[in-house]
């Protein structure tokens, strides 16, 4: 893989990532904060010889401010410590927007962490830097990852080595109002494409001007709905999103990808049963009681419970077309490329401790993400769950799509839709030109990958 020290390069497409991408909530409010912020134990100096002979060392840990993980990851490192005294962990967290731009500026300068949570989509590009190194083999075996864990993961799998494992992952289903859906006397939720555009018709409610009450289907191309058209749309229609080597944008090779692209958009230029921006965002729109369905995440679950909780609303399965697809995503831990000696080794352990299945299970609880081991995944309790079962059913016909640069891309997805939408742009040429971009930017990752 590349070894490059030229940041610069690429931080263009780290500096301004969104939340919208991965529809997880951020805290803003510290947005001017310039030095790392220790949220969890105390540090120390050196490494000392424990009576056991082991070393006392201290490793930092890094994920942005998402409350709710930072304080499970507070709660994990006191019970960690608790059975590995010699071992120290220490959490800092980041604002989200400021989080790539202090790993690309702290990590080559040996100054970063020894663990650090990344959204599995940001890592070819830090791979590419020079930010990360594969998983040491002897604690994570390739061939146990590919028994253990769901395929999705293999997005984390860079030139043969995996950089990254996740303790949960996500895929996306459909959210739905009870409530609305009563009001609306409908008693039977859509399961394929047809049915969802009627139901979403059924369901929208606008004013005597013509502004919306009620969305039928929240519609926001930058929050969830592009991961829904890479990795369910376009494989529901008999498409396929990327060539095995993951160089080429498939969409165009077959009818499937214009398909999927028309359809998606018709829910806002032709059926007109949502907008982008209504209440702010889809997700707000939904929990806020102004959105009947939402194509979301189930990472969803957690802020529902938090912030929303007499919102009286179920989830489904993805509607489907030719074949059933489920877009997946995951946030995963990687160990930086200077890491080494005992530093190393205290990071493989925590690193193991964060993957284990009891920590998989208080990630569900109080997160509201999947295991993303299938046996964890696959016990009664879960598949069997209201909310969760529709999620983790999916699974096995998930896909995570393989992210040159995930800012870019959803960026240049969205702009598109605004060409038709704001422009006039007609779909098919908005297709192509999306197609086109979209290959470019992988077309220049492989030329300098294949470089080195």
């Amino acid at each position: 893989m590349m070894k490059t020290n030229k940041w610069t390069t690429t931080l263009s497409g780290l500096l301004i990532l969104t939340l919208a991408i991965t529809g997880c909530g951020s805290n803003n409010n510290s947005n001017q904060q310039e030095s790392p912020k220790p949220t969890a134990t105390t540090d120390t100096s050196k490494a000392t010889e424990t009576a056991d002979n082991e070393k006392d060392v201290t490793i930092e840990y890094w994920q942005y401010e998402f409350p709710a993980k930072v304080d499970l990851i507070n709660e994990l490192i006191t019970e960690f410590q608790s059975l590995h005294p010699h071992i120290t962990v220490k959490q800092t967290n980041f604002p989200y927007d400021q989080y790539n731009q202090k790993v690309a500026t702290l990590v080559p300068a040996g100054k970063g962490p020894d663990i650090i949570n990344l959204y599995y989509g940001w890592l070819p590009k830090y791979v590419s830097s020079g930010y990360l190194q594969p998983l040491p083999e002897d604690s994570f075996p390739t061939a146990e990852i590919e028994s253990n864990y769901y395929p999705l993961v293999s997005a984390a799998k860079i030139d043969g080595s995996y950089y990254a494992i996740p303790t949960a992952v996500r895929t996306l289903a459909l959210f739905y109002n009870k409530d609305l859906l009563n009001k609306a006397q409908i008693t039977e939720l859509p399961t394929t494409w047809e049915q969802l555009v009627e139901t979403s018709k059924k369901l929208t409610e606008t004013d005597a001007k013509g502004q919306f009450v009620t969305e039928g289907l929240a519609w926001e191309p930058g929050a969830q709905l592009h991961h829904w058209y890479r990795d369910g749309l376009v494989h529901q229609a008999g498409g396929q999103d990327l060539s095995e080597d993951r160089r080429k944008i498939l969409w165009a090779e077959t009818p499937a990808g214009l398909e999927a692209f028309q359809y998606l958009l018709d829910f806002a230029i032709k059926h007109k049963v949502g907008i982008n921006g209504f209440y702010e965002n889809d997700s707000n729109a939904f929990m806020t009681g102004h959105a009947a369905l939402n194509i979301d995440g189930s990472f969803r679950l957690g802020s529902i419970k938090k912030d929303f909780a007499d919102l009286n609303f179920g989830v489904a399965p993805l509607p489907s077309y030719k074949s059933k697809s489920a877009p997946s995503s995951f946030w995963a831990n990687a160990i930086p490329k200077n890491v080494e000696g005992d530093k190393l080794k205290a990071a493989s352990e925590f690193l193991k401790f964060l993957t284990s299945k009891e920590v998989q299970e208080k990630w569900v609880d109080q997160i509201g993400e999947l295991p993303a081991q299938k046996a964890v995944a696959t016990q009664d309790k879960y598949v069997n769950d209201e909310k969760l079962g529709p999620f983790i059913n999916q699974l096995d016909d998930s896909r995570a799509h393989f992210f040159i640069d995930e800012t870019q891309e959803k960026t240049l997805f969205v702009d598109a839709t605004n060409e038709v939408l704001l422009n006039n742009v007609p779909v098919d040429k908005a297709f192509t030109d999306l197609v086109a971009k979209t290959q470019k930017l992988y077309d220049d990752y492989w030329a300098a990958v294949d470089k080195k």
